[in-house]
Formats: structure tokens, C-alpha cells, sequence
């Protein structure tokens, strides 16, 4: 699935996000969320976005992707620098609508939670796969159903040639999550958001679902922003992790140390709150969980938004100004006022 441009170096940076906050209009008052998210993603690897629902995980890929509500029911700041063919950046903030459309769904694209209801019902799919391609590429109706089918195949589709004329309600969950995987690779991008496409099927086909990725990422070089709130996932496909709560970063690092020393009590949490079946049998209580909500983001509590529900609060260093992000080494950043204290303790 190689473009006709040189792919770039292995480790290089695609995209970068920059302070990027959103914030909506409502009529209780406006509510901002993402709130100063910054992150980078390289080509060839997968960045997790994990946390609970009410995170702020889809609506800053939906600003990364610039699908939004238009002003003045929403606005969008900070920088979204997306690498081009020619080596250097484009600011998506600051795109025109048009010039937007040329890029989303060619550069950048993205697969959404439910296939049922991004697909449309009064199309074939392939139909549907053939738009993007003719939009994007400026080829003709054959050409484009020819690669349509092409995608098919790679995704896994059983009679592809037979599916093309199918329509969305014809096919299972899984086979439609194939579909909006061929679509968002139809014109081969550079940076594939993923958001919970996994959520809605079962454990097999999510097994399939995940290795289908994995394999498309090794012959693309693409890289991938995986939304999910399922651990297990993170750990079977992402490379770095990025824990959102209430609209900000919390926690972020490479894969491997996040999960084996995790230093953010939410993200402590997370993980104390997944089954184990290494533990299976062996006298571990039962599961914890992490008492409370996700906070209204139009009544946030003062300092550190998670300090109602943590265990490690303590009254006058939490609950006074917000942490700021900082790196404990290693580029394993943390939002935490103690997190020294706690690491110690835990030593």
C-alpha cells in the first residue's frame, strides 16, 4: 500500500499537538475540555489515548481531525502540525475548510466507534471506499472500484468482489469495522486515529481487529492515535500511552514502564481496577475499583481535578492549584503534586 512518496524515517515525527484546548458554548456556561494537550506521534508507532468516559479522549481526535461544531458553539486553539511530503508542517488550525478536505481522509484519517452509523445506509460499501479514493487520487470510477476491491482483500474481507455491492446492514460488526479500516487507509496517511473501533465486537474479532493494524502499520510505516478506555488493548497494541483526565494529561509513557510502575495514583487506579489472570487463584481480593465520577466540567474542583477520589489527597497541597506536568526521567511524564512522596513510599 506504499504511496509514490519516499516514506519518512523510522522514529520521525508526523504529527504534533501543541496546547490544544476546545471549548464549547453551552447554555449553563462554557466548557473547556481538552485543556492544554500537548503530544507528538512518530511514524511507525502507536500513541494509546486511555482514560474514562467524560476524558476528553474523542473530542480532542475530533479537533485533531477538525470536526468540531463551527463557531461560536465551538472553539478550537493551539497548533495541530501535521508532516507533509516536502518535510515540513501544516498547521491544520489555521487550514481553510477546502484546503482541510484535501487533507482529512488523505494525510490524516480516522476510524469511529460505531461502523453502523458512520456508514451510510443507502450506499454500497463499495461505493463508499471509491468516494475517498476518486476524491482524493483524481482517478476514474474503475480505477477507483478496482482499488476499492484491492482494499478488501487486505483487510481481510471474504469475496471482496461480492461485497462491494453489499450494503452496510449486509455485513457483521466485524466486517464493517474492515470496511471503515479500508476507507481510512484508502489513500494511504500518515497518521490513522483510531477511536475505540474495537468496543462494539466481540473478543475474537477484536483479536483479529487489532492484528490487522499491527500489520498494516508495519507495511504503511503509518503512524496511529488508539483511543480506548480497555487496558488490555493498550498493552497488546500501543508503544507510548497518554492517561486523559477531566481534559488533561495525567500521565504518559512508553508502554512497558507505565504499565509495570505506574506513577499517577489515576492511572494506579486504572490498572488495580483490571482482572489479572496471572492473580487468578491466588488470594487476591476483589477487584478495586476507584470510588466517584469523572467531575462536571462545569463544576471542576480547585487544584488537581482527581484529588476528591484519590487515596494519596492530602488537604492544602491537592486541592490548591493545578499540578503541572512534570518528567519523573525517561520522558515518563506525570501530573502529581506528590508524586515523590508516593514514589518513595512505594520504593
Amino acid at each position: 500500500m506504499a504511496g509514490s512518496a519516499q516514506p519518512a524515517a523510522i522514529g520521525e515525527t508526523v504529527l504534533k499537538v501543541a496546547d490544544l484546548c476546545v471549548t464549547f458554548r453551552t447554555p449553563a456556561g462554557p466548557i473547556e475540555v481538552p485543556r492544554g494537550v500537548s503530544f507528538t506521534v512518530r511514524r511507525g508507532e502507536t500513541l494509546a489515548l486511555v482514560g474514562e468516559s467524560g476524558s476528553g479522549k474523542s473530542v480532542t481526535s475530533l479537533a485533531v481531525m477538525r470536526l468540531t461544531p463551527k463557531p461560536p458553539r465551538c472553539h478550537v486553539r493551539g497548533q495541530v502540525l501535521l508532516r507533509d511530503d516536502a518535510g515540513g508542517t501544516r498547521d491544520l488550525l489555521s487550514l481553510s475548510d477546502e484546503q482541510m478536505r484535501r487533507v482529512r481522509g488523505n494525510d490524516i484519517s480516522m476510524i469511529f466507534q460505531e461502523p453502523m452509523t458512520s456508514l451510510n445506509p443507502v450506499h454500497t460499501v463499495g461505493a463508499q471506499i471509491a468516494e475517498a479514493i476518486h476524491f482524493h487520487r483524481n482517478v476514474g470510477p474503475r480505477a477507483a472500484r478496482e482499488r476499492a476491491l484491492a482494499l478488501l482483500e487486505l483487510v481481510g474481507i471474504s469475496e471482496p468482489r461480492k461485497r462491494l455491492d453489499s450494503y452496510p446492514h449486509h455485513l457483521s460488526g466485524g466486517m464493517r469495522q474492515r470496511v471503515m479500516i479500508a476507507m481510512a487507509l484508502a489513500c494511504d496517511p500518515k497518521v490513522l486515529i483510531a477511536d475505540e473501533p474495537t468496543t462494539a465486537l466481540d473478543v475474537t474479532v477484536q483479536a483479529q481487529i487489532l492484528a490487522l493494524l499491527k500489520e498494516l502499520q508495519q507495511r504503511t510505516g503509518m503512524g496511529i492515535i488508539f483511543i480506548t478506555h480497555n487496558l488490555g488493548v493498550v498493552a497488546e497494541i500501543a508503544d507510548r500511552v497518554m492517561v486523559m483526565y477531566a481534559g488533561r494529561i495525567v500521565e504518559q509513557a512508553d508502554v512497558g514502564p507505565l504499565f509495570a510502575r505506574p506513577m499517577m495514583p489515576y492511572t494506579a487506579g486504572l490498572l488495580r481496577s483490571v482482572p489479572r489472570v496471572d492473580l487468578a487463584g491466588a488470594g487476591r481480593p476483589v477487584l478495586e475499583t476507584i470510588g466517584g465520577n469523572v467531575p462536571d466540567p462545569l463544576r471542576m474542583p480547585p487544584g488537581c481535578a482527581f484529588h476528591p477520589r484519590c487515596r494519596h489527597h492530602r488537604p492544602g497541597r491537592c486541592d490548591t492549584a493545578v499540578p503541572a506536568l512534570e518528567d519523573a526521567g525517561g520522558d515518563h511524564l506525570l501530573r502529581c503534586a506528590r508524586w515523590r512522596e508516593i514514589a518513595e513510599a512505594a520504593s
